[in-house]
């Protein structure tokens, strides 16, 4: 009775907390649905885009705009709270702009069903998630309905992922079991995240500086498969490494909140001077 007497005040405490996430109001909800994709519309657009986090001090995003068009990659480079992540978060409606227009197909992101909006996207955050579930199942778990996922389509997506053959390695392949602390160093975490974006088959993929924990190697291949793979997806990554990203269409340089930069390696090589700066720190001359 002492030791219950002594954990009830602390476990009060604990379900106040824990309902007040319960309870909390959405804030994010569903658009009427109605929406049908724009023929020739670029894949995303970003129109006159601000953007402050709730209860933020100033804005993390300050008049952006950029299209990707089908079959594009994009990517997005700066310094650390540059809003990089922030442009990301937009797209699969994780927050709402402050101000302007963010259109996915055409259609204004708000408008759409979050299933519906969701369902496009295959979305590698910066955090590698795994789950207590078998190799199997993290790879397949976010199964957008299109089509089952089998087995086959989950080793297809880990051989493209770069994730097949230390998978086979382990005991039982693709029935091990994943333990809750995860027993695989960060860069098979990251190629375990891709296949699982992989396995969805999306029209839009957002990579969020997956591939930094990869060797030059690993990420040079994953990206060619990638492109053989998906090459009708519309790609956005951000990255820090410059060998990353010098091959995509168009790479859009920001600065504390603000696009300084938008071209082609060869042409911010020329014409932006922060982009030079991050190559020149990074060994790249030309």
């Amino acid at each position: 009775m002492a030791s219950v007497m002594t954990n009830f005040p602390r476990a009060k405490v604990s379900i106040n907390r824990i309902m007040e996430v319960i309870e909390k109001e959405v804030s994010i909800r569903d658009g009427e649905g109605s929406e049908s994709s724009v023929d020739d519309a670029p894949a995303v657009s970003f129109s006159h885009v601000s953007f402050c986090y709730p209860h933020g001090k100033g804005m993390a995003l300050s008049d952006i705009n950029f299209e990707a068009k089908k079959g594009e990659t994009v990517a997005l480079i700066g310094a650390t709270g540059s809003g990089k992540t922030s442009i990301l978060n937009l797209i699969p409606r994780l927050f709402d702009a402050t101000e302007g227009v963010v259109k996915v197909n055409g259609v204004d992101v708000r408008k759409y069903r979050l299933r519906d909006l969701r369902n496009l996207i295959g979305y590698v955050p910066q955090k590698s998630y795994l789950f207590s579930r078998t190799i199997a199942r993290n790879i397949g778990y976010g199964n957008n309905g299109r089509f089952a996922q089998t087995l086959e389509r989950i080793q297809e997506a880990a051989r493209v992922g770069q994730a097949d053959e230390f998978i086979r390695n382990k005991d039982g392949g693709y029935d091990h079991e994943v333990t809750s602390g995860g027993d695989f160093s960060g860069g098979q975490k990251q190629r375990l995240t891709i296949s699982r974006a992989i396995a969805r088959d999306p029209e839009l993929y957002l990579f969020d500086d997956s591939f930094s924990a990869l060797d030059y190697k690993t990420d040079r291949t994953l990206r060619k498969e990638l492109k053989k793979t998906a090459g009708d997806a519309t790609v956005i990554v951000v990255a820090q490494r410059i060998s990353t990203i010098r091959g995509a269409d168009k790479i859009i340089v920001l600065d504390e909140g603000r696009i300084v930069g938008e071209g082609t390696h060869d042409r911010l090589m020329k014409d932006c001077s922060i982009y030079r700066e991050i190559a020149a720190s990074q060994g790249v001359d030309e």
